[in-house]
């Protein structure tokens, strides 16, 4: 049966930084959360939320990780209450590309950023399922965070995950 809905996107979401963020989805048997990032490892290019929030629950395999992730528990997203889609950023700014650099050369800027961000992705991570959230998946990387910007993190998601107040910026 038709109905209405509404999506309600804030126009920050739409900048091309990097960024951080954490799905919330009710599913028919719990509440899930998948965390991630923006700022990939295959390009020197960041995207923006809204663009993420997409390709996450997209049919391309190559991009769609939160459908995956959903899929091999036999949840299908579409039979979800709904989902939340927590973004913080923008953290730092997108590489850019210059007419004097091909894409190789802009990869070498571009990695020390998005393993600072990846850091700050597997850290969120692990701090929300030491909260005792069902997070989804498991965030690998030896990246050290950066104090400054992980105390900001914890200082931001406790707004939705109300679990993480009191997690020490330590890690």
């Amino acid at each position: 049966m038709a109905e209405l809905h509404t999506l309600t996107l804030p126009g920050p979401m739409l900048k091309r930084w990097f960024w951080l963020y954490v799905w919330r989805i009710d599913t028919p048997k719990r509440e899930r959360l998948y965390v991630g990032r923006i700022g990939e490892n295959s390009s020197p290019y960041a995207t923006a939320p809204y663009t993420r929030m997409g390709q996450n629950l997209g049919f391309k395999k190559s991009s769609n990780s939160l459908r995956r992730f959903l899929t091999e528990q036999g949840i299908s997203p579409e039979q979800c209450a709904q989902s939340d889609l927590v973004s913080y950023g923008p953290i730092f700014s997108e590489i850019g590309k210059t007419e004097e650099e091909d894409y190789g050369e802009q990869m070498e800027p571009h990695k020390p950023v998005r393993d600072r961000t990846a850091a700050l992705e597997r850290d969120l991570r692990d701090a929300l399922a030491d909260a005792a959230y069902s997070v989804l998946e498991v965030v690998r990387g030896k990246a050290k965070f950066d104090p400054k910007i992980w105390a900001a993190v914890l200082g931001a998601f406790p707004a939705n995950f109300p679990k993480l107040k009191g997690v020490s910026v330590d890690g």
